[in-house]
């Protein structure tokens, strides 16, 4: 084979149309051994970048089927090294669990992923979590976790299976033997405007959750002003895309369609985020996390086949959180993974940054927060990163008094703000008052948290 004739048969070629105006077509499926030999030689470095470049150039403006998706990302999946959980590598006392595992798409304050964990373990579902780190507005759940002292996310395979026995799950980050074919497609696609594409996007999440060893996944696919589909179409394409190449994968899945125009929660932040999980799992969590976490929850409960319908998993999850045993699940596995959940209670309410500043509403009437301005804003904080080796600050953040929908007066506290020094918090200031904050005099029109479901 050679790349030339593949990238050749997935552009497609110049003809004429009925007007005599030149149009692309005859774009052609791939097969499964052409996708293969594509990724494999590109990560062996036999394929340069400037090829691959113009096969993801290729897909990008003639996409993929659902069946050349799925060989997609079989190819980044194999392009290194897989968790096995089932099977003589995998974990013999486990072997006949379904491990189910969810991801997100991303969004400001989303810290789902940590009351989540432990609540559907609490109810005999087993999560291998790999998770990611903030980039850009969006924030990252290994730097949440990183903020309890002494956690430890650099988990071995093995630590990370002893870890799923001990509490039901576990939590690591991407190793560079892990998909490293996404890593290189990644940074490609960064700069050459071959993002935003549906099939790309499907394997690159597919492949790192996949390799984690799960069999079957929930996605959470957010839209809106601060996640990176920013219509419910588009959303809904992603979800239907991530869903049916997972079948295709021979994986269950579901997806939730969910509503990013504003933050999650009442905390943007890293510790600040934990501290809203544990109120989370003593069931004092803001309404729309408690939402989101149990409609996710529920789901994945029912891939794990835990329960027979929905009413039952939600019901599960409920009394897991009652009883307290999500939160003592969720200290365990503290523990297990070298933080202090002693000292990390004695934090909750008090740690804070010294640099501190609050914004007070300039006017009577309605507001709006918008997602996408507030992340920004947290990333001048030092809540999340401009380029992937920037340092975060685990004590910076906001803590939301009022949210969308909520009437204020002239004065009223709306945002306290943590910076990981003084002079980051004028910029941050300027961005939240200015561009992520608006007034209105009648109430916005409320919409749903969860757009939809696909199962």
């Amino acid at each position: 084979m050679r790349a030339i004739d593949i990238i050749m048969k997935k552009r497609g070629t110049n003809v004429r149309d009925g007007n005599g105006k030149k149009v692309l077509a005859g774009s052609t499926t791939l097969t499964k051994e052409e996708i293969k030999f594509l990724v494999d030689s590109y990560v062996k470095g036999e394929i340069p970048d400037y090829q691959m470049s113009s096969f993801l150039m290729a897909v990008y403006f003639n996409g993929m089927t659902f069946e050349e998706t799925g060989a997609l990302t079989d190819s980044m999946l194999h392009s290194g090294d897989v968790i096995e959980l089932h099977g003589e590598r995998g974990i013999p006392s486990l072997d006949k669990e379904i491990f189910v595992d969810k991801h997100s798409t991303g969004g400001v304050g989303d810290k789902i992923s940590l009351p989540l964990a432990p609540i559907v373990a609490a109810c005999g579902v087993k999560d291998p979590m790999m998770s990611g780190r903030a980039l850009g507005h969006t924030g990252g759940t290994l730097d949440k976790l990183e903020s309890i002292e002494g956690y430890n996310v650099n988990l071995t395979v093995e630590e990370f299976k002893a870890g799923i026995v001990e509490n039901g799950f576990a939590m690591m980050g991407q190793t560079p033997k892990i998909v490293p074919a996404d890593k290189k497609m990644y940074a490609l696609r960064d700069v050459t405007a071959t993002v935003e594409s549906v099939p790309l996007i499907t394997g690159s999440i597919l492949s790192k959750k996949v390799a984690e060893g799960a069999d079957a996944l929930v996605f959470d696919v957010k839209y809106g002003t601060g996640a990176f589909m920013k219509t419910k179409i588009d959303a809904e394409e992603l979800a239907t895309f991530l869903v049916k190449t997972a079948k295709a994968m021979g994986k269950k899945a579901a997806a939730l369609i969910t509503d990013m125009n504003t933050p999650l929660g009442r905390t943007v932040g890293n510790f600040l985020e934990i501290e809203e999980t544990v109120e989370c799992l003593q069931g004092k969590g803001p309404a729309d996390v408690m939402e989101l976490t149990y409609q996710l929850g529920a789901q994945m409960i029912l891939l794990a086949g835990k329960a027979k319908t929905k009413e039952e998993a939600l019901e599960m999850e409920k009394k897991a959180v009652e009883s307290g045993k999500a939160l003592e699940i969720f200290l365990a596995n503290v523990k297990t993974q070298g933080g202090n959940p002693e000292k990390l209670m004695s934090q909750i309410g008090k740690r804070r940054s010294q640099f501190r500043t609050e914004i007070r509403a300039k006017q009577d009437g309605f507001i709006t927060l918008d997602a996408f301005k507030t992340g920004l804003a947290g990333v001048y904080l030092g809540v999340g990163r401009n380029k992937s080796d920037d340092k975060v600050c685990a004590d910076a953040g906001i803590i939301m008094h009022k949210k969308t929908g909520d009437s204020v007066k002239k004065g009223d506290l709306i945002l306290e703000v943590f910076g990981k020094d003084g002079e980051c918090l004028e910029p941050a200031v300027k961005k939240l008052e200015e561009e992520a904050i608006s007034y209105s005099d009648k109430e916005p029109e409320k919409s749903e948290l969860i757009f939809k479901v696909i199962e």
